[in-house]
């Protein structure tokens, strides 16, 4: 692009949200959010453009190849859609995209480089951001529509999507969609406690068998190591308490007990200590060594008392010990691990007799919800009905404005059946299927002759029939959608130039609300342009480059000439191009007094 081209293309005015249009016709104050610039660097055939555009209907016109819809990657990339590093330009290192979108207090900058090595990076007013962030700020001001966007025209899913959109239903899907979310959530709930009733009752048994096995021995920590240490001295009852009495006549036995010589030692200290005070301690020790040799022969005759010499009682010892040990072997290492299996077993039986319960009062729960999600569901379809009506009556109104004169279209609401083994809801004594969309299929169907049936779109509407509902969708849909900047790539595919001037004039209407770009290969279209960019291909330094211009005045005509006849149009096609001018022109004028 040359220097001056590029400041002719800067130097348009751009219309802001404070504007004021005084034309008839003109474009209405736009929400802030419209693309007022956009700057490529070394993407594919762009070496470097910048292009400023108008807030109603732009056309990118041009010959084919000549990158008019690379125009329109490249806005997708600053939007924050996916990188592909084959449009970085051949010797280049990285692509650069830059659009600058009017939004107050100030504008937006969001810039792309995508790098040859597969790197890509953005920018948010100068700050740095992912694509995502690109996304969710600047996704929301440009709807890029292509031939993608109109063959998901033909997804009756799709369809149910532009239906709730146009009729507003936005609560209504809110409301079907937290009921079924609801209903799920139980049904997840209830999944758990699914088990069958023979299981239900082998692992209760179970669990009440284990937990009375345990509660019933009445174990108590360090009871094995008590009862091991009683039938290990059992062992050797007799030796203990020969032993026992041997020690018991040492210590305490009469006339020759250590305790009474030593009681007699102390009574003949006490006396010396009469005589020689220094014997006083002497005799206090006596006397504490008597009373000790007095404890430790009664300790004596105790333990030899409590070793076992019943063999019943050893026996039953035995059995007890037993028990423990096959306790331990079966639910834990001590006493205290076997306690505490008891107590799980326990609970877990306690939950297993509440399962039953718990389960009837899931399944009830499970009944109300549904329907909840019945009723959600059928104000829900009663909406859809009533929008349906009146979006049919809406888009074939402007399928009249777009050409097609005897054409019928209609917008079908109907409730699916649901199959023998699907989740359902009853309503008016019929099972239906249902998700979080709700009950219904949504179906457009058209008769674009009379006397004809109507059908499907995917049936019977062609490419450019297809592109005309698709825009007269998207003008009925225009109200309610906020996005500033709408942009179509081929809309005119398929469309002939007797169908392509409604078209254009349809484009220009919905650029009274919303900033329009639109990449046409016709010039009944262009002719309805507020503004016209020719994109073209050219030689520099020995490389071919795409170049971008603003055509005005006897040099649009003459492109438009172009459009409608080829470069050898000559006079012909001169004076039909003023004449689609002058058309549109005064059907602008006439439009715009509406």
């Amino acid at each position: 692009m040359t220097d001056a081209a590029e400041a002719e293309v800067t130097e348009e005015s751009a219309l802001t949200e404070e504007s004021s249009p005084e034309a008839d016709g003109a474009v209405a104050p736009m929400a802030a959010g419209r693309l007022a610039e956009l700057s490529v660097r070394d993407l594919a055939l762009i070496e470097r453009l910048r292009i400023s555009f108008e807030p109603g209907l732009n056309v990118l016109t041009g010959e084919t190849g000549a990158g008019k819809s690379l125009l329109i990657d490249a806005l997708g990339l600053a939007v924050g859609a996916r990188a592909d590093t084959s449009l970085v330009r051949h010797g280049s290192d990285t692509a650069r995209v830059e659009a600058l979108f009017d939004r107050l207090p100030e504008p937006l900058i969001c810039v792309r480089e995508v790098s040859a090595a597969g790197r890509s990076t953005a920018r948010i007013d100068d700050e740095a951001a992912t694509a995502a962030r690109l996304v969710e700020v600047a996704g929301r001001l440009v709807e890029i529509h292509g031939q993608h966007d109109q063959q998901r025209l033909l997804d009756e899913r799709w369809q149910r999507e532009l239906l709730d959109a146009f009729g507003r239903l936005e609560s209504g899907r809110a409301a079907v969609a937290q009921a079924v979310a609801a209903w799920r959530s139980n049904q997840a709930v209830l999944a758990e406690l699914a088990l069958d009733p023979r299981e239900l009752a082998r692992r209760l048994e179970l669990q009440e068998h284990q937990a009375g096995e345990i509660d019933g021995a009445n174990l108590r920590v360090g009871e094995a190591a008590e009862i091991g240490a009683k039938l290990a001295a059992a062992q050797h009852a007799e030796a203990i308490a020969r032993g026992s009495v041997e020690i018991h006549e040492a210590l305490a036995g009469e006339g020759s007990g250590a305790r009474e010589a030593t009681a007699q030692a102390a009574q003949r200290a006490r006396e010396l200590a009469r005589l020689d005070e220094r014997y006083a301690p002497v005799a206090e020790r006596l006397l504490g060594l008597a009373a000790e040799l007095e404890d430790a022969a009664s300790e004596a005759s105790a333990l030899s008392e409590s070793v076992e010499h019943d063999l019943s009682a050893i026996a039953a010892m035995e059995e007890r010990l037993s028990l423990i040990y096959s306790l331990e072997r079966k639910y834990g290492e001590s006493e205290a691990a076997v306690i505490a299996y008891g107590v799980r077993a326990a609970v877990e039986a306690d939950r297993l007799r509440a399962l039953e319960a718990s389960r009837e009062t899931r399944q009830a729960e499970a009944q109300r919800l549904l329907i909840e999600v019945g009723k959600a569901g059928e104000q829900l379809s009663r909406d859809r009905a009533a929008a349906a009506g009146r979006l049919s009556e809406a888009v074939e109104a402007a399928l009249g404005g777009l050409g097609f004169r005897q054409t019928t279209f209609t917008v079908t609401v109907t409730r699916r059946n649901a199959g023998p083994a699907e989740p359902a809801v009853e309503v008016d004594g019929q099972r239906l299927a249902f998700d979080t969309t709700g009950l219904d299929a949504v179906a457009f169907l058209i008769a674009p002759n009379p006397g004809e049936p109507a059908r499907p779109l995917a049936r019977i509407a062609s490419g450019g029939e297809l592109s005309r509902v698709a825009l007269a969708i998207k003008q009925i849909l225009a109200e309610a959608d906020k996005t500033p900047t709408l942009v179509f790539d081929e809309i005119d595919t398929g469309i002939g130039g007797r169908s392509a001037e409604p078209v254009g004039r349809s484009l220009w209407e919905l650029a009274r609300t919303h900033q329009v770009l639109c990449v046409t290969h016709l010039g009944q279209i262009a002719a309805y342009a507020d503004a016209q960019f020719r994109i073209e291909k050219t030689q520099r330094d020995g490389r071919t480059v795409t170049d971008v211009r603003r055509v005005e005045g006897s040099e649009r005509i003459g492109e438009l000439a172009q459009m409608l006849a080829g470069s050898e149009g000559g006079a012909a096609a001169r004076a039909s191009a003023e004449e689609l001018m002058e058309r549109a022109e005064a059907w602008r004028q006439t439009a715009g007094q509406r």
